[in-house]
């Protein structure tokens, strides 16, 4: 695999996502200020249950799947055809799981648990969105972007009718759902136009693929605890206007994250591929990946640290003024947010993945207690520098304390050479 041919994937996931990104903001600008907020909050705190669901959803099978099509070729349409079946079986029990919390920990009110409920059935077309990784592994991602794009488009129009004929928060959740069904049955279509492989159901391929995801599962499921317990716990100690606020600055230091996603998505395959032919190469194109996302990633935080509040007003309007400072903070824990996504890449090309849930279940806890302690004595301040806190130590400071998984550092380390940005460019013109 080339430097041209990841480059032009990745262009073809930006250049989509851009667009997408634009409907994004403009539609979600229009939609906080017209719920306000406290229902802005409500879609939120919805959100962040369903997030919870979604690692248990997809069984840790996301985090392995472009390596098992890498690895066995011949068996493409068992290894996607399994994970889909495995994985909309588990979105049943997860849609079942939200009710079931909803109604225990927001127990009287109605608007909440419906809201929870409707937004949790997205996880059923969801399970269908694992199709995306066959494209990832055959360096195609534009059909998959493309595909993606259509059908946000589609969503915002109906979206925007939402708001013009000024419907009720239920119907915004409801949104959520729809999103996905016409992504997964625009990427079906592309994929069987493709010709890939048909679907099969293999018990064998099930075992072999559960006992590589089973542990991405619990980590996966610490990530979303440290990713969203802040939200959860501005509702259930301050308020749905607390969500509404903190999710305007959450979503803003998010807005450059296909980016990211794309370049990473990338060369994921590439690393995959190098690992089996040359630890050289192998290594420095992790080091090269690094150093492009930590160099574009301060160069973001910096911009909106300075900005924050023009970056606010200008896209929610002077009712969520509060989210501006929580902005300051929140982008800066992005670029460690980042890092540990590179860190992943490595993890399982190493074959390190039990390490993953004693790293994430440290971050998990870190961010509980910092979120108890900071929350009521700067609100969501404290929410914010409590997320940025557990960035830093669970994507840097641990792999210093964990041994078996210190080398990745070295190849963060490296990536703060300037060299390795200079050879990323060098390395797109092959």
């Amino acid at each position: 695999m080339n430097g041209r041919k990841i480059a032009q994937n990745a262009i073809w996931i930006i250049l989509c996502r851009i667009v997408q990104s634009i409907i994004s903001l403009v539609i979600g600008m229009m939609s906080a200020r017209y719920l306000g907020p406290s229902n802005y909050g409500v879609i939120n705190y919805a959100a962040s249950i369903v997030a919870f669901a979604v690692p248990i959803m997809y069984l840790g099978i996301n985090n392995i799947l472009v390596q098992e099509i890498i690895n066995n070729p011949d068996d493409e349409g068992k290894i996607i055809g399994t994970s889909v079946t495995l994985s909309f079986f588990s979105a049943i029990a997860c849609i079942a799981g939200v009710f079931a919390f909803t109604s225990i920990v927001n127990a009287g009110e109605t608007e909440t648990i419906v809201v929870c409920l409707l937004y949790s059935l997205l996880m059923l077309f969801q399970s269908v969105d694992l199709i995306q990784y066959w494209f990832q592994a055959k360096l195609i991602s534009k059909y998959a972007s493309v595909a993606s794009l259509i059908a946000y488009i589609c969503v915002a129009v109906y979206r925007l009718y939402l708001l013009f004929s000024r419907k009720s928060v239920y119907m915004f959740a409801l949104s959520q759902m729809i999103d996905f069904l016409v992504i997964a049955a625009i990427l079906y279509i592309v994929y069987s136009k493709l010709n890939g492989p048909k679907f099969e159901f293999s018990l064998g391929t099930a075992k072999r693929i559960f006992s590589k995801s089973r542990y991405y599962i619990v980590s996966s499921l610490m990530v979303t605890i440290f990713a969203q317990t802040d939200k959860i716990m501005l509702k259930l100690m301050l308020s749905e206007e607390a969500v509404g606020y903190y999710s305007a600055a959450v979503t803003c230091a998010g807005i450059t994250a296909f980016v990211f996603a794309a370049i990473i998505d990338s060369f994921r395959p590439a690393i995959f591929e190098t690992k089996k032919q040359d630890k050289e190469i192998y290594e420095t194109n992790i080091s090269r990946l690094y150093s492009i996302i930590l160099y574009l990633s301060l160069f973001q935080s910096l911009f909106m640290a300075i900005f924050s509040n023009e970056i606010i007003y200008i896209l929610y309007g002077s009712q969520y003024a509060p989210a501006s400072s929580a902005l300051q903070i929140i982008v800066w824990y992005t670029t460690f947010a980042y890092l540990g996504s590179v860190r992943n890449i490595w993890i399982l090309a190493e074959s390190k993945h039990k390490y993953l849930w004693i790293i994430n279940l440290a971050g998990a806890l870190a961010n509980i207690l910092l979120n108890y302690i900071c929350i009521p004595c700067w609100g969501i301040n404290g929410a914010a520098f409590a997320s940025l806190i557990t960035q830093i130590f669970t994507n840097v400071i641990i792999g210093y304390i964990i041994r078996p998984i210190s080398y990745n550092n070295k190849l963060m380390l490296k990536g703060l050479h300037l060299k390795y940005l200079y050879s990323f460019l060098k390395y797109l013109k092959k």
